[in-house]
């Protein structure tokens, strides 16, 4: 057989300025010019004996102890209650706004913003206000939820059939026209949408750890750090088991006694000053030149803002890295679950890893990669890379399973490159460039691991109290996190792969 046998080969795409020749362009130029980039890039690895700490962490996963673990069970309950609320309130404050998103660009310029800031973030800001507390919690993962919502179910909205709603007698009223035509018929995808944003949520709330709430990340930070493997690996796997029962244990029919079991589980609330609340919101977070109406003196002042261009820099370097990583990651692993290649017990093999990458928070693989290869841009670009590759791959396999082959009889390599490939590459691509935005946020967090980043700034300067240059670099952030999500929109190919549980807008560019 000869490449051009292929009906959809991949030489075929050369010819003229096809669809396919411009994303076979596209990959390219993104691959030269991450080579290019590379060596400015810190890759180092500074540990000792990174081999042996990762045969301990290995043993650790292998034989783990959950009895040298403490309050196993309350913590795993308040992650439950945290993401399970903020995805609650994320609802009730973002379909309202979805209802006006389409007509008000006010609304969907307000929504990009506040999504673009990492939950991570937003928890560090009212952890400055309302302490270790679920007020802290419940806004961090509210707020960007509910811009995500709102962008997604306007979307979804946007696209059902308008003809039911003609049916109707001519006097009836707007709001029953929603209610009775529009919503049911939009109302399996608003709930799948919803289920997956709850998975997202759990990854949310454990992360929540990292900033000291007592949640699964909480203890699976300390256990790592500490080198209690058996302990993490047993903090590890309950994640995981978490994650793979949760059709079960997260049906609808328990969602009420979920919600009131988990409203135990969120008290304490904090008791807060109202007068170094006005202070935080109308002087701290404020920079100077701003409070005492010296406009120009502000470019001087965001001169002075510590290592800006370099991390901005790292930034962007490590967001096209990891977008890239995350390209070649999903071109290897797809075929690890598809139906067209190997056997029943290799694909559970191939699932049961790339669930583990997926599920895994971006900042616990990376902190835990970042145990065995010291501080660098390297722990961050494997994490990142695995992560989102893992996440595409699976989405890219139930595209290729829906494929029939042109040629009977074609198996291996050739039905990679020259029949299977071909056809989902165009689908491959528009999910990577809907991932872009989410990508470059966990780029600008993984800073939080001492990765010179804007996260790296962003935390020191809350650490160092100094939340103007902290907001002022979450300002920072959140423009170049909107600027990706324009530009990957552009890029972005019209041809996308259904899923049955996501809407087709965006299924992936607002994950968490």
């Amino acid at each position: 057989m000869s490449r051009t046998d292929a009906p959809a080969g991949w030489f075929s795409w050369l010819r003229g300025d096809n669809v396919g020749a411009r994303l076979l362009r596209l990959t390219l130029i993104m691959l030269a010019i991450t080579l290019v980039l590379l060596p400015l890039a810190d890759l180092s690895i500074t540990t000792r004996d990174p081999w042996k700490e990762l045969g301990r962490m290995l043993q650790g996963m292998i034989l783990p102890d959950i009895t040298a673990t403490e309050s196993p069970l309350h913590a795993l309950l308040l992650t439950i209650a945290f993401a399970l609320w903020g995805v609650m309130l994320g609802i009730v404050l973002g379909f309202p706004l979805a209802l006006i998103f389409m007509r008000s660009r006010l609304v969907r310029t307000l929504c990009a913003f506040v999504r673009a800031i990492h939950e991570l973030f937003w928890a560090l800001l009212f952890l400055q206000v309302f302490g270790l507390s679920a007020i802290t919690a419940l806004a961090a993962i509210a707020l960007p939820y509910a811009a995500t919502f709102a962008k997604v179910y306007a979307e979804i909205l946007a696209q059902i059939d308008r003809s039911p709603s003609q049916t109707l007698s001519p006097g009836t009223d707007r709001l029953s026209r929603f209610v009775y035509t529009e919503l049911p018929l939009a109302w399996q995808r608003l709930s799948g949408y919803t289920r997956y944003r709850f998975e997202c949520a759990l990854r949310a709330s454990v992360l929540l750890g990292f900033v000291g709430l007592p949640t699964l990340g909480y203890y699976l930070e300390s256990a790592f750090r500490q080198g209690r493997y058996h302990e993490g690996g047993a903090l590890l796997w309950a994640f995981y088991l978490l994650i793979a029962l949760l059709p079960w244990w997260a049906h609808r029919r328990l969602l009420v006694p979920w919600l009131v079991g988990t409203a135990f589980l969120l008290g304490p609330w904090p008791s807060v000053n109202p007068t170094l609340l006005w202070q935080f919101v109308s002087h701290d977070i404020w920079p100077q030149p701003l409070l005492e109406g010296d406009f120009a003196a502000l470019p001087q002042w965001f001169g002075r803002l510590p290592d800006l261009l370099p991390a901005i820099g790292n930034t962007l370097l490590l967001g096209l890295m990891s977008t890239v990583g995350s390209l070649l990651v999903c071109l290897l692993a797809w075929p690890l679950v598809s139906r067209h290649f190997g056997n029943r017990a290799t694909r559970t093999m191939g699932r049961g890893a790339l669930i583990v990458m997926r599920s895994t928070p971006e900042l616990l693989l990376a902190f835990i990669l970042l145990l065995l290869t010291g501080p660098s841009l390297l722990p961050a670009w494997i994490a990142l890379s695995l992560h989102n590759g893992a996440l595409i791959a699976f989405l890219a396999a139930r595209h290729a399973d829906e494929v029939t082959p042109g040629l009977p009889g074609i198996r291996g390599i050739n039905l990679y490159s020259h029949e299977l490939l071909p056809r989902i590459y165009p689908g491959i691509l528009a999910l990577l460039f809907y991932r872009a935005e989410v990508i470059m946020r966990e780029t600008a967090l993984l800073g939080m691991l001492g990765v010179v980043t804007l996260g790296f700034q962003i935390d020191s300067s809350f650490e160092y109290l100094m939340f103007d240059q902290a907001v002022a670099l979450l300002m920072v952030t959140a423009v170049i996190n909107m600027a990706v999500d324009v530009l990957s929109r552009r890029l972005r190919p019209d041809a996308l792969p259904e899923r049955r549980d996501q809407p087709r807008p965006a299924p992936v560019g607002d994950s968490g």
